[in-house]
């Protein structure tokens, strides 16, 4: 290391002969000169007003932090500290971290709640849009396979159908069986009163052909499924795997997304077919074991009361659910911004748009079937 000149060395002093009220530094205050810096500032006349930093020869981020602590142990005013044009933008910087300063304290107030309210609509519309536009995206590279089927990468949907389909198969069926169970135990609960217990029959099969079976599975996934395309993703994209993609002229979409999208739209119509056997089942256990309706006569009922027309509103909402899940997650994932924060942000924010999307398109097919009469 270089000796240390004295010309260099930090120095503070007041001039009486300019304002006796001034602190004049002189010297380098640099990480170098830590322990001078401390010296110098710790032997300052008691009656400093302010610092005069102009004349410093060199500083640096431990200078200015020493500066700032000396202003706030003396009480000083950071516009009492004076810098030189070029050092100003490092004091500015290093001003609004150099301290533990309180969480600023959210308002409550009526303007406050508006202002959050509007930024909730901003966000809320920019999402909306960026979703659209991406299944715009989407749907015009699903037709270029039809021109290009060698881009269809078929090992890596096959494996993304087992994921999504085989491994949940146990969940939604266990979950249908006992919310099918659930409604039945309720519609005997009001139908008892009426003498008619066996209309518990008509109640599960069409609960489940039309709502139930594909709302709980569609729900079921947006949990499962849409998290994970989005840690998937995000943590493709925080490895820069999505960037070195690009580098290699490949089309992430095509490698990360239509898989996914193919994969979901083929498996969550058969998981609702599950879904629904498994709620009618778990309504036969409940008639069989407490509303004494024998399996048998269970069957009839149902065999005389069942119409396809329920069993076609439910299917039909299918692909519609795995669609919009599909695009949410992996959405989200490429939006990642490479943090873990972001990445936890990011796939709680799937999850509660793939669960509410799903719940409000079902929302207005029901009343659209409604009027439709069907």
């Amino acid at each position: 290391m270089d000796p240390v000149n004295d010309s260099e060395t930090p120095a503070a002093g007041i001039d009486p002969d300019l304002d006796p009220g001034i602190l004049r530094l002189r010297g380098r205050w640099t990480l170098r000169h830590a322990g001078a810096i401390a010296t110098a500032l710790g032997g300052a006349p008691e009656q400093v007003g302010g610092v005069d930093a102009r004349g410093c020869e060199r500083l640096d981020t431990l200078g200015v932090l020493q500066l700032l602590r000396f202003a706030d142990r003396r009480g000083l005013d950071y516009s009492m500290l004076r810098f030189r044009a070029d050092q100003q933008p490092l004091v500015d910087a290093i001003e609004n971290v150099h301290d533990d300063r309180p969480a600023r304290k959210r308002e409550l107030g009526v303007h406050a709640a508006m202002e959050r309210l509007g930024r909730a609509v901003v966000e809320n519309t920019r999402e909306v849009v960026l979703l659209v536009g991406f299944f715009g995206e989407v749907q015009a590279k699903l037709l270029r396979l039809l021109k290009q089927p060698a881009r269809l990468r078929l090992t890596a949907t096959v494996h993304h159908m087992e994921q999504i389909g085989l491994d949940a198969v146990p969940l939604v069926a266990l979950l249908s069986f006992m919310v099918g169970a659930v409604i039945a135990f309720l519609g005997a609960m009001v139908l008892a009163d009426f003498g008619a217990t066996i209309f518990v029959v008509e109640l599960v099969n069409a609960a489940f052909l039309r709502e139930f079976g594909v709302l709980l599975t569609a729900i079921l996934l947006a949990g499962r499924t849409a998290s994970a395309f989005t840690a998937q993703i995000g943590m493709m994209v925080n490895r820069e795997e999505v960037d070195a993609i690009r580098v290699l002229g490949l089309d992430p979409v095509d490698l990360l997304v239509i898989p996914r999208v193919l994969a979901l739209l083929a498996m969550l119509p058969l998981l609702t077919f599950i879904a629904m056997l498994a709620g009618m089942l778990g309504g036969m256990a409940v008639g069989a074991a407490n509303l004494d309706i024998p399996v048998a006569a269970y069957i009839a009922r149902t065999h005389e009361t069942l119409e396809l027309r329920h069993f076609v509103v439910g299917m039909a909402k299918a692909p519609l659910f795995a669609l919009v899940i599909a695009l949410i997650g992996c959405l989200e994932g490429l939006q990642v911004k490479g943090t873990a924060q972001s990445l936890g942000e990011r796939t709680t924010s799937s999850v509660v748009q793939a669960i509410s999307l799903v719940i409000v398109i079902d929302a207005f097919a029901a009343l659209w079937f409604m009027q439709m009469d069907y």
